[in-house]
């Protein structure tokens, strides 16, 4: 296989103390511990964005670049959820026997809420479109000079106040951070941020491990770009 120069995640094994705690936020089931130590299982089952990096409270992993294989999405898929198997029968896996299913689709239920009277609609607070980070083009005019809010795909389902607190007076872009294309996020974002005055970022995402792959985009946007402004992170809790 031809070995790409990208990003991956590297390991200090002489900080990490294989708590295990970084292995249900990668989505792709690339971490393991073995050995009493985190291993990386395959360089092609890691896509190099760091969703991991927030959850080792040792500071043992890391993005770097380096000469590896390429990441093989459908190859990660797999290994993360093998044969399609209901999750509730390997959620309870322990820890170094195998990759734990990401939570993001894990099955949760919840009780479900007495039915309030019907309230008056609430009003829309978008002063853009289109919405969706793929789409907007860097020099859109409500781009300059705003608030900028990345808005996870799930916030709004979870979160239905999402106009009134999230929505108004920024100009927002919408994407997933474990089904779309991160790179081209960051390239997006980078472009953005590279011709536009930026006031301030700020990132709303869900609470499930995956998901802080958002702000890991956002992140490595500003590095890419060379513009640093104040950067606010909201995790939105689900139920």
């Amino acid at each position: 296989m031809t070995k790409l120069l990208r990003e991956i995640i590297s390991i200090d094994e002489e900080k990490c103390d294989g708590c295990g705690l970084c292995v249900p936020s990668c989505a792709e089931g690339a971490l393991q511990v073995v050995d009493g130590k985190i291993r990386l299982v395959k360089e092609s089952y890691c896509d190099g964005l760091g969703a991991c990096l927030g959850e080792c409270p040792k500071g043992a992993l890391a993005v770097i670049e380096a000469w590896v294989d390429p990441f093989d999405e459908e190859a990660a898929i797999a290994q993360a959820h093998p044969h399609s198997i209901p999750l509730t029968a390997h959620a309870s896996r322990r820890l170094g026997d195998a990759p734990v299913a990401c939570p993001s689709v894990q099955f949760r239920p919840w009780e479900q809420q007495a039915v309030a009277p019907e309230a008056a609609p609430q009003r829309s607070e978008l002063r853009q479109w289109p919405v969706q980070l793929h789409l907007i083009p860097p020099q859109a005019p409500y781009l300059q000079g705003a608030a900028l809010t990345i808005i996870a795909d799930c916030v709004p389902f979870a979160e239905p106040n999402t106009h009134a607190k999230y929505i108004k007076d920024s100009a927002i872009a919408v994407g997933c951070p474990k089904l779309d294309d991160g790179r081209a996020y960051v390239m997006k974002l980078a472009q953005i941020l590279a011709q536009n005055d930026t006031r301030s970022l700020k990132v709303v995402r869900m609470e499930v491990p995956c998901c802080g792959g958002m702000e890991m985009i956002v992140r490595q946007a500003m590095t890419a770009s060379g513009v640093h402004v104040p950067l606010e992170t909201i995790v939105v809790s689900i139920g």
